[in-house]
């Protein structure tokens, strides 16, 4: 939420509520031009050209090569890329579904979890369902080596956003490379998770997964609110698929797309200049801030 306004005698909640009237009526300031649009050098794929259904094949639509998914009282859906890869840039333009939301997650991510259960690497962009008075959540969060096992260790950040994600598509991608993972959203950087060891960085193969799910549990307000099928079908749209990347069968001469104009990976200052702008003013969770947590676990903080 922009910082302007959350002078330290107002409550959170004023605040929060503050940045979802600006985003709803348009006046929200968004950040500063990152300078370089990686999704501008990969080509669109359209969903049967890089994806399959993997669940709910009832809920799914594909219409000139845009899906639609949903969830309703009986079930979900998802879906899952045609290869797994083991680098490489991953996106979708989502649009979702205003209103009560909460309970409902929509996602685009990697996994191995089909590879490795219980054991496994993901790198996530999950929306977190909500109520009318409150703007989505953008969660990104990385696991190593870890899942429904008694060892869940996540690694969330989490973010309002600078627009209204249910009025328009708007593009959100995971640039995973060997030494990065990168969250853009519109090609601007949001999140940069820095491979600082083995122990603490996803390097086996994964898929790209999508779905929209029943996530009553913790998805809103640690499970406050619940998904409410008298709102039902839940709706998740997709369109302007782009994958490029390394492929798990790839040889080791394979690079994935570079971040930067420079070609070289790593963030320009001016990209990061407008990451930076976006933690000041929409990052509301950070787990390396969290006093709450055991942070021997996540040795990267």
């Amino acid at each position: 939420m922009p910082s302007l306004f959350c002078l330290p005698f107002m409550a959170p909640v004023f605040c929060l509520l503050l940045a979802f009237f600006m985003i709803a009526s348009g006046n929200a300031q968004g950040p500063p031009s990152p300078g370089y649009s990686p999704s501008s050098r990969i080509s669109s794929v359209t969903f049967n050209q890089g994806f399959r259904n993997l669940w709910g094949p009832q809920h799914q639509r594909v219409y000139q090569g845009s899906l639609t998914i949903c969830l309703d009282k009986t079930s979900g859906s998802g879906f899952k890329s045609l290869e797994p890869y083991q680098s490489g840039y991953f996106g979708a333009a989502m649009k979702l579904q205003p209103g009560y939301t909460a309970g409902v997650i929509t996602s685009l991510y990697l996994s191995n979890n089909e590879d490795h259960p219980g054991n496994h690497d993901e790198i996530d962009i999950e929306f977190l369902g909500t109520t009318p008075d409150k703007p989505y959540t953008l969660q990104t969060n990385v696991y190593i080596r870890g899942s429904r096992d008694g060892n869940l260790i996540g690694r969330e950040m989490k973010f309002h956003l600078w627009f209204d994600p249910t009025q328009d598509y708007h593009n959100y991608a995971i640039l995973w490379t060997p030494s990065e993972i990168i969250f853009l959203v519109d090609d601007v950087p949001i999140r940069r998770y820095t491979r600082k060891s083995d122990a603490t960085f996803p390097t086996r193969p994964m898929w790209v997964y999508g779905s929209v799910w029943d996530a009553s549990s913790w998805a809103t307000e640690n499970g406050r609110y619940k998904a409410d099928y008298s709102y039902q079908p839940f709706v998740g749209r997709y369109t302007n698929f782009k994958i490029s990347g390394c492929t798990a069968n790839s040889p080791v001469s394979c690079h994935p797309p570079s971040a930067s104009p420079s070609g070289s990976g790593s963030l320009s200052r001016q990209q990061v200049s407008a990451m930076n702008w976006v933690q000041r003013n929409y990052l509301v969770y950070d787990y390396c801030h969290d006093r709450k947590r055991d942070h021997t676990q996540t040795p990267e903080c």
